[in-house]
């Protein structure tokens, strides 16, 4: 069986515990690219990055590494998915950097934006211009409804699994099944707690159940105390050995 499984973190920093982990020589973007083929870039939620900027980026990884974007901020978190023509635009001409790199652009909406189909239907659309996979991490209740994975599916995006969940329905992957996207903000703390062995071992189940269906992305955000780089490395170590095979499957990252 093979599969397609993706393992990063949340920005490149490669804490000073986990240096061991990649190689010495580099810019943190080249050793980090090293060792995992992913990565989130959350930096461009607060403010925009030039195209000649994504060039760089993209010029200093593999042509299997790929990226991850957040989409910024004005558009989910002040306009609010409404009247968003220009800064979609805006950002598609920026991000178009990363050219065949670009993976992934990550919808992240604030806790208090309730599901609006006046609203979340035309910014589907509008979005599914964008050169890239995307991925809807909602959190407010009213959008894990059957009705709105129709409405995702649809459009052809995923909706991230999330942990810790916002609400239970938020803890496995939804919208459209051709891709799913966990993002791990560490639990009980959320951002700074780091993941034990047996949490690390459940999140290798999930991701090889998810991605029998289709690309899977597992994406550590819990950065505040250096202990994503470390989770993820322990999770791609799984991967690459012969644990997941006596399970019953076979693949790689």
């Amino acid at each position: 069986m093979s599969f397609t499984i993706r393992i990063g973190t949340a920005g490149w920093t490669i804490p000073r515990l986990w240096r061991d982990g990649f190689p010495a020589e580099g810019s943190q973007l080249e050793r980090y690219a090293a060792r995992l083929p992913a990565v989130e870039i959350n930096s461009s939620f607060y403010r925009p990055h030039r195209l000649e900027t994504y060039c760089r980026w993209a010029g200093s990884v593999g042509p299997d590494f790929r990226f991850a974007v957040k989409l910024p901020r004005e558009i989910t978190h002040e306009r609010r998915l409404v009247e968003v023509s220009s800064p979609l635009l805006e950002f598609a001409g920026q991000i178009a950097g990363l050219g065949e790199k670009l993976g992934v652009v990550l919808i992240q909406l604030p806790p208090s934006l309730a599901f609006d189909p006046d609203a979340a239907a035309p910014f589907l659309r509008a979005a599914g211009a964008l050169p890239a996979q995307l991925v809807l991490e909602p959190r407010h209740a009213s959008w894990f409804t059957d009705a709105v994975d129709a409405l995702l599916a649809q459009h052809r995006v995923a909706r991230a699994a999330a942990d810790p969940p916002p609400v239970a329905e938020a803890a496995v992957p939804g919208g459209w099944k051709g891709f799913a996207y966990f993002r791990l903000h560490g639990s009980p703390h959320i951002y700074r707690s780091g993941y034990q062995e047996d949490a690390i071992a459940a999140q290798a189940r999930s991701a090889l159940r998810a991605a029998s269906t289709g690309e899977t992305w597992v994406i550590y955000d819990n950065t505040t105390s250096g202990a994503a780089a470390g989770n993820a490395l322990a999770l791609a170590g799984r991967f690459q050995s012969d644990e997941l095979v006596r399970e019953g499957s076979t693949g790689s990252t």
